[in-house]
């Protein structure tokens, strides 16, 4: 394999990290960051927290009877956005080769950083220096050949949870060139990317335990056992081969709000009003990023965790919130919300740069919104997001807006319930 030049860098703990900075007197007790009601999730835990067991994406009430002496945090998105784009300029400094998974991770191709800044391992160690000092937050650092390895070791590299306390991690773990399968072949097979429960169970038929396990078995067999595209691609990646390359401008595939309800609501008239609410800040982020979009996705998700979409592809794309909202709603109608909808989310994708084509006046029957849309636009950007709302949107303590990052781990404690209005 060619020579180690790939980084994954995964910021330790980072919302509840960010968190600490705020709340020292924390420092060493359990605590969880995400949404504190009855139907949040956990966005983040402590080390110490992890040690009872509680992990990321775990519904709030379950974490609080692991371990009832947590500390529950509310989530603040807007500033963990913000420590994030200081952070991603922190790794930018390095390379400009950087691709952003999320708030907390990313890519990088030092390959052309090396006679700067040296191999790639001290590279990594540079990294974790840096964003300290300028952050006081810790990271761990993964080296090597390609994007797969590198994820497995910025892993690797991570401290590690105990009910005796956290045990330091290496800080940069480095997959070097010729022991990238000695490193990859005893993980459990889980490590690979694409093995969720139901490829599990298929290939625990097999007795495939480990990622070297796979890597024995022929091509054609994990292909037969888990499906032709998938069965190739895990087969590769037990061998160590990932070629995708790091790109730094990744174009988003979609666009969307949803949010989770503190009840369940039984009504279309209740969930049309909030999905007009969802459609304008859909539309809102779109112009922003100067994108419009073709097809409205519609996201149910019913008190049980049945979770279905609806879809209309339009022949030409849109970006306002009106156009969004009517074809959300129509979508709506073959939907049946009498046993309670628990969360709704509005979507848009196969989007396209530049100003959007709105529909004609039959089909959108209410003009072209593009001169109403610069002006909310306008508005807002000098007066705020809550400057202008659909009047839906109104309600006895102002306007709702949807801003991204709201409930993205579900409704928090104490949160008033949304009354048909």
């Amino acid at each position: 394999m060619a020579e180690h030049s790939i980084l994954h860098v995964d910021m330790d703990a980072f919302f509840v990290s960010v968190e600490l900075q705020r709340r020292p007197e924390l420092r060493g007790r359990p605590v969880v960051v995400g949404g504190t009601g009855d139907r949040g999730v956990v966005a983040a835990a402590s080390y110490e927290a992890r040690a009872h067991g509680i992990h990321s994406a775990m519904p709030s009430s379950r974490a609080r009877r692991l371990c009832p002496a947590a500390i529950f945090l509310p989530g603040d998105h807007h500033h963990y956005a913000e420590v994030s784009r200081r952070v991603m300029a922190v790794l930018t400094s390095f390379t400009p080769l950087v691709e952003p998974l999320s708030l907390d991770e990313a890519f990088l191709d030092v390959g052309g950083a090396r006679r700067l800044h040296g191999p790639a391992p001290a590279i990594a160690e540079a990294i974790r220096r840096a964003v300290l000092d300028a952050e006081g937050l810790t990271c761990s650092v993964g080296v090597a050949a390609n994007k797969f390895l590198a994820k497995l070791a910025s892993e690797a590299a991570k401290p590690r949870a105990s009910l005796q306390g956290t045990e330091p991690g290496e800080g940069v773990t480095v997959v070097e060139p010729g022991r990238e399968l000695k490193f990859l072949h005893p993980l459990p097979v889980q490590a690979l990317w694409g093995v969720g429960p139901a490829t599990l169970a298929r290939l625990d038929r097999l007795a495939v335990r480990t990622v070297g396990d796979l890597a024995a078995l022929p091509a054609d067999t994990v292909a037969a056992a888990v499906g032709e595209a998938n069965g190739r691609h895990l087969h590769r990646l037990a061998h160590g081969v990932d070629e995708r390359r790091v790109e730094p401008h990744v174009e988003p595939k979609s666009v969307g709000h949803e949010e989770t309800f503190a009840r369940d609501h039984h009504t279309r008239a209740t969930l049309r009003r909030e999905l007009v609410r969802l459609a304008d800040s859909t539309a809102a982020r779109l112009r922003r990023h100067e994108l419009s979009g073709r097809t409205v996705t519609l996201k149910v998700r019913f008190g049980d965790f049945r979770t279905i979409t609806r879809s209309r592809t339009l022949p030409t794309p849109v970006s306002s919130g009106p156009a969004i909202a009517r074809v959300a709603k129509e979508l709506l109608e073959t939907v049946d919300p009498a046993p309670g909808v628990r969360l709704v989310g509005v979507s848009v994708r196969q989007l396209a740069h530049g100003a959007a084509h709105q529909l004609s006046f039959s089909e959108a029957a209410g003009g072209n919104w593009d001169d109403a849309s610069e002006a909310i636009d306008s508005i807002r950007a000098r007066f705020g997001d809550d400057a202008v709302a659909p009047g839906s949107a109104f309600g006895p303590g102002g306007p709702r807006v949807k801003r991204g990052g709201d409930q993205q781990w579900g409704p928090d404690a104490g949160a008033p319930p949304r009354e048909p209005r």
